[in-house]
């Protein structure tokens, strides 16, 4: 396994620094227990996690933070499977069962964030693997990555597919009283036997959307992130109604719909999973995907405009630029104040 060299990853799995840690720096563990059999954990210690994205992406952010790498979430579209390749791991089982863990990742976030050249700039999490896969219930690394975003007032947003952040709910609702946050959800289906095989590692997607409701419950706006939209598999007018209609009765602030892409990495893993359950689909997958990783561009409009009119229909609109960055609304401006000292306050 190459650990010399490995270096940060972007979100589109190019190499983005130098190398980060050094094979001395790593610990491998497995643990005996009915959630973790099979898995190994590769611990190691950060020289830095805050990962700049790539210029050409088109991520609508600049910074990230994956306390992970690697992910037993196990989805078989998963992009993110192509850095598993730069450990000289496999992207289908080892990227499933070989984890690595940046241990020290909250420590050098907080020291990171206290650089004079750090801008305060808004941090990603979640975008490359799941911050809040089953990993993080043992390491327990998100509460002091979340603390030190917290003591700077730094903005920042979690995409996640775990029920497991409801545990920092007190923290995130901190959190919002000092910056800008955004947490979304993803939920692309609500089919049970799809979801059994295609994303075998994750909550179930009622167990997603009860995350949003509780969200919601405690003042913090969640929008939904539907995806991926499966083709031939999970975008019948029918299913895509009723998945629509279950977010909307979560609470959900947006759903934002995003058809499956199949880049290098996930694609032959992906097309091997197909091959097995859905054989008759090979050949049309063939056909849809044979310019590239993106499905046509009319495809991903109809499902776009699909989505979003079952939006209109059930009282929740898609994000707008900005949206998922904040959760609470802006509050009102504050009557003139008297003309004598006053101490501000930060709200």
């Amino acid at each position: 396994m190459r650990w010399e060299n490995l270096t940060g990853e972007g979100e589109h799995g190019r190499a983005a620094e130098a190398a980060l840690f050094g094979a001395d720096a790593v610990v491998t563990r497995t643990f005996d227990t009915p959630e973790f059999r099979g898995i190994t954990f590769h611990e190691v210690r950060a020289r830095s996690v805050l990962n700049r994205v790539p210029g050409a992406s088109r991520m609508p952010f600049e910074w990230t933070v994956n306390p992970y790498r690697g992910c037993t979430h196990a989805c078989v579209y998963c992009f993110a499977r192509k850095t598993h390749s730069y450990l000289d791991l496999d992207t289908g089982i080892g990227f499933d069962s070989q984890i690595v863990v940046k241990v020290n990742a909250p420590e050098v976030l907080r020291r990171q964030l206290a650089s004079r050249r750090w801008q305060g700039d808004h941090v990603a999490m979640g975008t490359n693997v799941d911050c809040y896969q089953r990993a993080e219930g043992r390491y327990g690394l998100m509460p002091g990555i979340i603390s030190a975003l917290t003591e700077h007032a730094n903005p920042f947003s979690i995409l996640t597919k775990g029920t497991l952040i409801l545990r920092d709910l007190e923290l995130l609702v901190r959190a919002a009283e000092v910056t800008d946050i955004g947490i979304s959800v993803s939920v692309g289906f609500l089919d049970t036997e799809l979801w059994r095989t295609v994303e075998p590692g994750t909550p179930a997607p009622e167990r997603r959307l009860d995350v949003v409701r509780a969200l919601g419950e405690h003042g913090i706006g969640c929008g939904v992130l539907m995806a991926p939209v499966i083709p031939f598999l999970s975008d019948h007018p029918d299913r895509l109604r009723a998945t629509v209609r279950a977010i909307a009765a979560a609470g959900a602030t947006s759903v934002t719909p995003l058809a499956l892409h199949l880049r290098p990495g996930a694609r032959e893993w992906f097309m091997a999973w197909l091959g097995q359950h859905h054989p008759h689909l090979v050949r049309r997958y063939e056909r849809l995907y044979a310019e590239g990783a993106y499905a046509p561009k009319w495809y991903q409009r109809r499902i776009t405009r699909q989505v979003h009119e079952l939006a209109e229909e059930f009282g929740i609109g898609p994000t707008r630029p900005g949206l998922a960055r904040r959760i609470r609304p802006a509050q009102p401006a504050e009557p003139p104040a008297p003309a004598e000292p006053t101490q501000l306050t930060l709200l």
